[in-house]
């Protein structure tokens, strides 16, 4: 019959044994909790480390596909491209445009390459800039009277007046609409409302795009400040190159980097 003491010594022992990393039984909790914080650690050193990261390429000094400043199609170019109206808010800039004169149709593309996208950034190999395209179509005066947008997968159009083309552009993801497009006619589910909710339940994807590149911590206002676009950016001045082709792609990998989305080419 063991005594108490024998017992209670059983008992220490049997508390004490140790695992075969060299833990404690009885601080298996914090062996686990190390082991946590440990993957965590090397998760987020992964996601920073691999992470996508923007190389614009230096702007070409001559592309042979360029038009001269003085070529017709590139004077057309220039004086049809839209003035954007970009949220208030916005923090990725516009670096690069590019404008492409179809040859056979009266239709100009503009292809806009923006820093970032405020979404899914820390993704590992994904593309790490925002391609949008619009594009103007134009009558045998050479004034505007079509315009189309690229709107996340959808491309939206409406006759246009006559007058300088204006564009609105979603924050952080930049979407482009027609100035005052009516709310009602975006295709569902692809609605600024569902936009704006994704910008509150999809948080920690913004945080988490942060540890990649510097970027927003979130949009912290109302929807009615969504809906602002407020600051111009006028295009015209800042095409960095105007070509005639019906296929841009040489062209667009040369000045916004062989890594872009490569959205569609035309309406």
């Amino acid at each position: 019959m063991s005594s108490p003491v024998a017992s209670s010594g059983a008992a220490r022992l049997a508390s004490h044994r140790v695992t075969a990393d060299g833990y404690p039984l009885n601080n298996g909790g914090k062996a686990i909790e190390i082991r946590e914080r440990i993957c965590i650690g090397l998760t987020l050193a992964f996601v920073t480390a691999c992470g996508p990261h923007a190389h614009i390429p230096l702007r070409p000094a001559n592309l042979p596909d360029a038009l001269a400043p003085t070529d017709s199609g590139a004077i057309l170019a220039r004086r049809l491209a839209p003035i954007l109206y970009v949220q208030r808010d916005e923090t990725f800039p516009l670096e690069r445009v590019v404008a492409v004169v179809h040859p056979n149709r009266r239709v100009i593309a503009y292809h806009l390459l923006w820093r970032d996208d405020v979404h899914g950034s820390w993704i590992p190999f994904t593309v790490p800039t925002d391609e949008e395209v619009l594009w103007v179509g134009y009558d045998t005066t050479y004034a505007p009277v079509d315009v189309w947008t690229y709107w996340h997968g959808r491309v939206l159009h409406t006759p246009w007046p006559k007058a300088q083309v204006a564009i609105d552009v979603q924050w952080g993801k930049h979407g482009s609409m027609p100035r005052n497009v009516r709310q009602s006619d975006l295709p569902k589910p692809r609605t600024l409302n569902f936009f704006y909710a994704m910008t509150i339940f999809g948080e920690p994807d913004i945080l988490l795009g942060d540890l990649t590149r510097k970027g927003p911590l979130c949009f912290c206002h109302s929807y009615r400040r969504y809906l602002q676009f407020t600051r111009p950016v006028t295009i015209g001045d800042r095409i960095d190159a105007v070509v005639r082709t019906d296929d841009p792609r040489p062209v667009l990998r040369e000045v916004f980097g062989r890594n872009y989305s490569n959205k569609h080419q035309w309406p």
